[in-house]
């Protein structure tokens, strides 16, 4: 331990439970702007819960992960990060890690190109193939296409048309 070690703040290892909140933030921060729903996906990933006015809220368990969490990512390139959290993720951690990114980004109805850099970096580091993440990706496009139910003429609303997955 240095002398001033003491002055780094919050020493704690990573671990799968912080980089999966981590994961998120960065993605919520990529372009730039957090928008309601994102901030709102984040709180129900996580686990929000509902107070007495019936406002959702954090509660202390996970308000403690998102204040480390912000405090990782303001202070940490997301190379590094990536460079850490990626040897301690299993596999079920990674894919869970990108889908819930991916619906994140998704979830103020379209990802912006910054999210989908670095959406491109997550795979990479976690050495996912695109091939392997796209019947994922077909069930969060499908699960966030609202238009749907909005746009008559939407071409999965044509007779006779199936929604199938693509493996």
């Amino acid at each position: 331990m240095g002398l001033f070690d003491m002055f780094k703040g919050d020493s704690e290892e990573m671990n799968p439970h912080l980089a999966f909140a981590t994961s998120l933030i960065y993605m919520i921060a990529a372009d730039g702007k957090v928008e309601n729903e994102e901030v709102g996906q984040l709180l129900a990933v996580l686990g929000g819960e509902e107070s007495d006015d019936g406002t959702i809220g954090v509660g202390a368990n996970n308000r403690q992960l998102l204040d480390r969490a912000f405090k990782y990512q303001q202070k940490t390139q997301l190379e590094t990060f990536l460079s850490e959290a990626s040897p301690i993720l299993t596999d079920a951690q990674k894919m869970c890690i990108l889908t819930n990114l991916l619906d994140s980004s998704l979830s103020d109805g379209t990802a912006a190109p910054e999210e989908q850099v670095m959406f491109a970096k997550f795979l990479e580091a976690f050495g996912i193939s695109e091939e392997r993440f796209k019947p994922f990706f077909d069930v969060i496009v499908l699960k966030t296409d609202r238009a749907v139910f909005t746009h008559t003429d939407h071409p999965s609303n044509e007779p006779g048309y199936t929604v199938k997955l693509k493996i």
